[in-house]
């Protein structure tokens, strides 16, 4: 299987800049998985299409203002990084630019030394290992010094930075926010709990794999990241509930997606657990945990198409994708959803 078995022709000037005035109000494309048929409606529809006894399972990660832009100490260069992994102890994972320009010992300065970050380690792709040196809450210090980790295809200035987080972001340590979830409102959340369809939350912190393109050309020679994942005991019961009631579980995004079928995979039901997963889900691949998913329109080529594909079938998407350009529909982060049923 090909990666350019996955690619589509993007009219550029579809790419979501900013978000939506109201966040439901996006467009929803619904597409039966089985069949590829196709329904426009808005995104405060998506209601009409959950049951009650369903559940409904969001990422509550929350984006950490990850990137910083320094200077050298020795050079006053500028350094910009994107801080992508917590590895304890002070210690980060970090996309950093220009990578060659850092070797193990340089310091890098931020916000005239509130913050500085000293080259422990060279990593592969532009990663390096920083060692964290301040005074203080690093969270408040990131409050002040950086900004959200928009994805390069966006250009326009993000004006609140709340509208790149979900109204439900709870556990900082993302690199990027889980975009399916963006547009749910609380009001919105709310009717779908007074309908009797379930809310549970799992948390993947979104890393690496977001900002990384598939450089290989068999997609089964491509390696994915490795994310944090974790799930209470109280999800698992939920959705063990749920599958033993014969409902269906939907998932609001491809992270949720995968926290679920990594589970899956690993016990054959849901419990509670902390870990990391590559899971790499691509056509062939059996789905144990979920039965519908709700999801943004992705970069050609991604492993996200590749997701979504498996979920259903890739001539279904790619014609989904088609037919949501001839609509003017929006894409990628900031874009419009689609329910797959």
């Amino acid at each position: 299987m090909k990666v350019s078995d996955f690619d589509y022709q993007l009219d550029e000037s579809l790419i979501a800049q900013t978000p939506l005035l109201k966040r439901d109000e996006s467009k929803l494309l619904v597409m039966n998985r089985k069949t590829g048929k196709l329904v426009h409606r808005k995104f405060y529809d998506v209601i009409d299409y959950l049951n009650p006894g369903d559940t409904l399972v969001l990422n509550d990660t929350k984006v950490i203002p990850a990137r910083l832009i320094g200077v050298k100490e020795e050079t006053d260069a500028v350094i910009e990084i994107l801080i992508l992994k917590d590895l304890k102890e002070n210690k980060y994972e970090c996309l950093t630019k220009p990578a060659k320009r850092i070797k193990v010992g340089t310091i890098i300065n931020f916000g005239d030394g509130l913050l500085k970050a000293k080259c422990i380690e060279i990593g592969e792709e532009g990663i390096r290992i920083f060692e964290f040196i301040y005074q203080g809450i690093l969270m408040e210090i990131l409050d002040k010094l950086g900004m959200m980790p928009l994805p390069p295809y966006i250009h326009e200035k993000l004006m609140d930075k709340d509208r790149y987080q979900t109204v439900y972001a709870k556990n900082l340590g993302s690199a990027a926010a889980p975009t399916a979830g963006l547009h749910f409102t609380k009001e919105l959340l709310k009717k779908i709990e007074d309908k009797g369809i379930n809310i549970a939350y799992v948390t993947l912190h979104v890393g690496l794999g977001t900002f990384r393109p598939v450089m290989v050309e068999d997609i089964k020679d491509h390696e994915m990241h490795s994310e944090y994942y974790s799930m209470s005991k109280e999800t698992a019961d939920l959705l063990n509930k749920t599958r033993k009631n014969g409902k269906r579980i939907i998932a609001v995004g491809t992270t949720s997606t995968r926290t679920l079928e990594t589970i899956m995979m690993k016990f054959n039901e849901f419990r509670e657990c902390t870990g990391t997963t590559n899971i790499f889900i691509y056509p062939g691949f059996e789905f144990k945990g979920i039965d519908a998913l709700i999801t943004n329109f992705h970069l050609p080529k991604s492993t996200l198409v590749m997701l979504v594909s498996a979920f259903s079938k890739k001539e279904y998407i790619l014609n989904a994708y088609k037919i949501a350009q001839e609509e003017k529909y929006r894409f990628f982060s900031f874009g419009d959803a689609m329910l797959i049923i």
